[in-house]
């Protein structure tokens, strides 16, 4: 209930400034579980996806993105709260595993979670190499994983920035993959690794995103230290 008073307080505000569309929606199931795996441009993208779907998404996004203190934060935070998203504290040793093992449940109870496999957003707007958890959780689930692109959303607010900016926000999704070969074949790393490029391959063809065979989170630690203090 209060995720659909969420959508019916917030819709439409953020249709009005941001005109967001959605191609390919068809993909999405009516019902039953299915993992939506998305690039991730800017924290923006998870309050739109949702806006989007006609059915409740849950997304893993990092604890601090509840607790933000300025204008956007808290206006993101209240959104996540309002539609339960899953906080994932990112500190702990077991926090990854914890996190797909709870998304695990939830898609097998029949919901529709979105994960973004970059597992951080992206510094530059490029297309990083996928983290194989949604390869496990696609091999431990046996559900589809539907590949998504968010477009023009690190326009709307770039990573560090205080204020959103208007911009045309569009959404694509793509056919959803099965990975019915793999089944009955365990979760081993190999497994996990060749499932994930495959959806890394078909998030690539919707978004248009030049590729970058590095981690998102490599790539910042090269640009701090790149940027840290001058001699």
């Amino acid at each position: 209930m209060q995720y659909q008073v969420s959508r019916i307080l917030a819709g439409p505000f953020l249709h009005l400034l941001w005109r967001p569309e959605i191609t390919g929606l068809e993909h999405v199931p009516a019902s039953g579980g299915a993992i939506l795996a998305s690039n991730h441009l800017s924290i923006v993208d998870t309050i739109f996806l949702p806006l989007m779907l006609n059915r409740p998404v849950t997304f893993a996004a990092k604890s601090e993105s509840f607790n933000g203190t300025r204008l956007a934060g808290r206006i993101t935070g209240a959104y996540l709260r309002a539609t339960k998203q899953l906080p994932v504290d990112r500190e702990g040793a077991r926090a990854g595993q914890d996190m797909l093992e709870s998304a695990l449940g939830l898609v097998r109870s029949g919901a529709l979670f979105a994960i973004y496999p970059e597992g951080t957003r992206s510094p530059d707007g490029r297309l990083y190499r996928g983290r194989t958890g949604v390869g496990w959780l696609a091999l431990s689930s046996g559900l589809p994983v539907i590949p998504v692109a968010m477009i023009g959303t690190d326009r709307v607010l770039r990573p560090g920035s205080k204020i959103p900016r208007l911009s045309r926000i569009r959404v694509r999704v793509g056919e959803p993959l099965t990975f019915g070969s793999y089944r009955g074949q365990g979760t081993g790393a190999r497994l996990r690794r060749a499932v994930t490029d495959e959806v890394m391959r078909s998030i690539q063809a919707l978004s248009g995103q030049d590729y970058v065979p590095i981690y998102a989170s490599v790539r910042k630690e090269e640009l701090a230290a790149a940027n840290g203090p001058k001699k």
